[in-house]
């Protein structure tokens, strides 16, 4: 059938502000159906409230609405546009569907002749409200576990007394799993459940016997309205039952399922989809398997919406779910639509895998004083890494690489654990670190069927470990220069890092490199494409392996590399790797719009990323994509191969900021400022004597490499004083101290933390207010793009801080000065592109806190308040391409723009809320306010000085 001509005008609902649970798979989610359905000449009207996605960009959709995710903004939109006809509700995860089904019960869509598209409201109810569920299983014949409705505490104790223990209680309608919980012992059930009961939002859980131990398998499903089903990608969790999929390690393709019990999950899943009413569109069904002989099936759920999966699905085939999903909602069938990598076969082509796909979540508990780290029901990571190989053991070793928590890949890195005990906690209370643990635990001898035992990972995963572990011992009998061309081959295609294989010899990481070199031991580059490379792929969309060379018939020996570099120039971005709190979504805003930029000016673009939920790593946002690491060695092969006019660094946060000295040793050009700039805003040292030099004043501080040396500063600099490590994002390890004492517990922790670093001791200006002002700059003109006023304090970090564009107190006189000092600060560093700088403003005196030359967590704020496209300026300043005085700017806002952080702290009961200078929000939405007057804004600033933790 083909698209339903009566569809002119589409409501999209996003997923709003980032939380644990609900991340920028959205973002991805949304931004792929709003090019989708407009592509059909069909008008999309967008409404969230998250103005750090690239969703929220005015080219987006025909009108975007940053406005508060109710149903009050929808009947507001409604009477604006009677000329929406259609509502797609699911690409804005969990909190999109809860709003469309209100607006449903309120009866607005019934009231503005709206229809809901891609999904009917019983399909949502039925998928949703777990006793239907469990009834349409039993129905159609699928197996699920036992289970039981509840709504009362008296029902819970009668469902518990008949199952007996472990039990999973799970609530209705959340996200995440939240209140989620796996109750072993009858003294934990009633606090269990009565959380359970009030976190969801219809007082309902299903309390079911825990499947424990159990394999646990996803399958990401595509149906249209004639009832064809693709099946996009099967995904093992390497972690069994009793741990979230969004914390698990996962797999794609299923490593260790027979092909009969495929065959049967396949048959059920899509039976399960048929069945759930009129629906068109992404589907995720998730099954559990008995690890026995048997392979049991039992069905768990499923979510008749895009998630988390399937952007991670999308990224693992190159079939982009969200895009197709969109074009099912408008009534396409899969025959009709062509498959977007090879653009020759059909949609309705099941995709193939040559290659293994590792996903492993990233945590941020250091952020959460007190929370359990143990791993379970409910999702508490906040982003995620995928790795691409041509084995498990190589794709494993990239994610882990991946992570940016300061390892090489596993073990060969001499950070393993050696204490027996602790390993076996770790492994018993799944750890988020499990993943290295498994390793270290083969390494000390533990035999692998008492890891099992404990784990219950499947032995095949196990036995993968070992082999790796078994390698390691092998390549430490060698030196540099005994070491046989066929082991060194090996290592490199189990994915081990040249820093690991010389930690195992004991030489530099340059000689492991070298010796490569010198034995034809290259990277190689190779399609995602869908198909197993049966049919020709369009997309240059890559991931590196190592391949042994082959001979041809003339006696000519090379390795086969699909990926052909032209003689454009080219420009490379690096992105920003997991999302984290502290530098999340709105790097990859930053990274996409530099890409376009770089496009209009005429330059090739090549990405370079790993995290699987983000629009940066779209097959067709840059000419080429590379999904690796944003690991040095990574890069450095990337770049070697390309061979690109230069770098941009300042659009990818941290991540790729800390690659700056590495790229300037080794010669490769950075474009914008300069690494000796980059430098010299971090190293606080030479930063004071240049603003000692340029007359502006600065928090007095001193620096200290032990408790010593922080005490007799203190003498000197006197209490409140704010500590911080140097070169860290979000505040990491920053605290406000009052006393010798805290003093001396703070820096011996931070140091235990990060050996050997610097430490830096500020004079805190108490009862201050703070500021900040992003720029560009283009090494002589500057152009101040916004300054932001804290709610807050200073002393509460800024990604925290409510703020307000502009200012909605500071004087004439601050103002002049914020504005001097942001032009001087700028033109001293010799910035070129984007700079941040945060100020703190006491007794009408304007002091500088920190200058970072780079994209903030701001920029995109800012672009979106006042309707500029600011990172696409600055990008073209950043190539040489245009001077800022080339750009005309015309900001447009009436009233204020007030950014509000938003927390996940539902996630870790027991956690200390209080907020200080260490970042804790995971995301953030936008309000606009016509006035001071206005009571939000009234009640956000009477709540000012609540949260201040010294």
């Amino acid at each position: 059938m083909p698209k339903d001509n009566s569809i002119k005008s589409v409501l999209i609902i996003g997923s709003g502000p980032i939380v644990i649970g609900q991340a920028c798979e959205f973002d991805y989610a949304g931004s792929q159906s709003a090019r989708s359905i407009r592509e059909e000449g069909i008008e999309v009207i967008l409404i969230n409230s998250n103005p750090a996605t690239i969703m929220t960009d005015p080219s987006m959709a025909d009108h975007v609405y940053l406005l508060p995710l109710t149903t009050k903004s929808i009947i507001q939109i409604l009477k604006e546009h009677p000329q929406i006809d259609s509502v797609l509700p699911t690409m804005g995860g969990q909190t999109a569907l809860n709003l469309c089904l209100e607006a449903d019960e309120k009866g607005i869509w019934k009231d503005f002749n709206v229809k809901m598209i891609g999904v009917d409201v019983n399909a949502i109810n039925i998928t949703e409200n777990r006793d239907q569920f469990k009834d349409l299983l039993k129905k159609i014949g699928v197996p699920s576990a036992p289970a039981e409705i509840c709504t009362s505490m008296l029902r819970g104790k009668e469902i518990a007394q008949e199952f007996g223990f472990p039990l999973v209680i799970r609530p209705s309608f959340t996200l995440g799993g939240t209140g989620a919980a796996i109750v072993y012992k009858k003294e934990d059930f009633a606090e269990k459940l009565s959380y359970g009961l009030e976190m969801s939002p219809i007082h309902e859980v299903l309390i079911d016997k825990a499947l424990m131990g159990w394999k646990e398998y996803e399958l990401e499903l595509l149906r249209d309205k004639n009832d064809n089903v693709v099946i996009i990608c099967s995904i093992e969790n390497m972690d069994p039952m009793g741990i979230h999929t969004g914390d698990s390690i996962t797999v794609a393709p299923a490593m260790t399922l027979s092909d009969v019990t495929f065959q049967r999950m396949r048959d059920y899943a899509i039976l399960m989809m048929r069945s759930i009413g009129n629906f068109a569109g992404g589907c995720n069904v998730q099954f559990a398997v008995s690890p026995d002989e048997k392979e049991d099936i039992v069905a768990i759920e499923i979510n008749p919406r895009v998630s988390r999966s399937s952007a991670l699905a999308s990224k693992a085939t190159g079939y982009p779910i969200a895009k197709i999903a969109s074009k099912l909602a408008l009534g396409y069938n899969l025959d009709e639509l062509p498959n977007q990598i090879t653009k020759s076969t059909s949609a309705l082509f099941e995709p193939t895998l040559d290659y293994v796909i590792v996903k492993i979540p990233r945590w941020n508990f250091d952020k959460f004083e007190g929370a359990d780290r143990t791993l379970g029901l409910q999702m508490k990571s906040v982003g995620e890494v995928m790795g691409i190989g041509r084995s498990f053991q190589e794709a494993l070793h990239k994610a882990t690489q991946s992570l940016e928590i300061k390892r090489n890949g596993l073990g060969a890195d001499g950070k393993g654990y050696k204490n027996y005990e602790l390993i076996i906690e770790k492994l018993t209370f799944a750890s988020w670190d499990r993943v290295f643990v498994i390793y270290d635990a083969i390494a000390m001898g533990i035999p692998l069927s008492r890891i099992h035992e404990i784990t219950k990972i499947d032995m095949w995963f196990l036995k993968q470990y070992e082999e790796l572990y078994t390698l390691e011992k092998e390549i430490s009998k060698f030196k540099i220069d005994t070491l046989p061309k066929d082991l060194l081959l090996e290592a490199k295609q189990k994915g081990f890092a040249d820093r690991q294989i010389a930690h195992m010899m004991s030489c530099l990481e340059s000689q492991v490199y070298k010796l490569r070199g010198e034995m034809n031991i290259n990277r190689v580059y190779k399609l995602v494409d869908t198909c197993a490379a049966e049919f020709k792929a369009l997309t240059p969309y890559y991931y590196s392996t190592f391949e042994a060379e082959i001979e041809s018939k003339e006696g000519k020996k090379y390795v086969h590399n699909e990926s052909i570099v032209t003689n454009k120039k080219k420009v490379v971005v690096l992105g920003s790797g997991p999302n984290r709190i502290g530098q999340g979504i709105e790097f990859d805003y930053s990274c996409v719009h530099g890409v376009l930029a770089a496009k209009e000016c005429g330059y090739e673009t090549i990405m370079i990323n790993c995290n699987p939920e983000t629009v940066s790593t779209d097959f067709d946002t840059a000419d080429k994509l590379y999904f690796e690491p944003v690991f040095w060695e990574h890069i450095y092969d990337i770049i070697r191969h390309e061979k690109p006019e230069g770098v941009i660094v300042q659009l990818g946060g941290q991540t790729a900021l800390k690659l700056a000295e590495k790229l300037s040793k080794y010669g490769i050009k950075i474009l914008g400022t300069s690494f000796d700039a980059l430098d010299l805003a971090e190293d606080r040292g030479r930063f004071s004597e240049l603003l000692t030099e340029l007359k502006i004043p600065f928090p007095q501080f001193g620096i200290a490499e032990n408790a010593d040396q922080a005490s007799a500063l203190a003498d000197v600099l006197d209490f409140p004083l704010l500590v911080r490590p140097s070169y860290v994002l979000g505040g990491q390890g920053m605290k406000i101290v009052i006393n010798k004492q805290e003093l001396e517990e703070h820096v011996i922790d931070l140091l235990k933390n990060i050996p050997g670093n610097k430490l830096l001791l500020d004079h805190y200006l108490d009862g201050a207010i703070e500021a900040e002002a992003d720029a560009i700059c283009d090494g002589e003109n500057v152009y101040i793009i916004g300054i932001m006023e804290h709610i807050e304090p200073c002393g509460i970090h800024s990604g925290d801080s409510n703020a307000t564009l502009p200012p909605f107190n500071l004087g004439e006189f601050v103002m002049q000065q914020i504005k001097d000092h942001t032009k001087k600060i700028a033109l001293a560093l010799r910035t070129v592109g984007l700079i941040n700088i945060q100020f703190a403003i006491k007794d009408d005196i304007v002091y500088i806190i920190e200058a970072n030359p780079r994209a903030s967590r701001t920029v995109p704020f800012i672009a979106k308040a006042y309707g500029e496209p600011y990172v696409n300026y600055a990008t073209k300043v950043m190539l040489g391409h245009n001077k800022v005085t080339d750009f005309t700017f015309n900001p447009q806002l009436k009233g204020y723009a007030i950014k509000q952080p938003v927390f996940s702290f539902s996630k870790f009961q027991n956690v200390n809320k209080a907020l200080g200078p260490e970042m804790k929000s995971t995301g953030e939405s936008i309000l606009f306010i016509d006035d001071l007057k206005d009571d939000q804004f009234y009640e956000l600033y009477s709540r000012r000085k609540m949260y201040l933790s010294k």
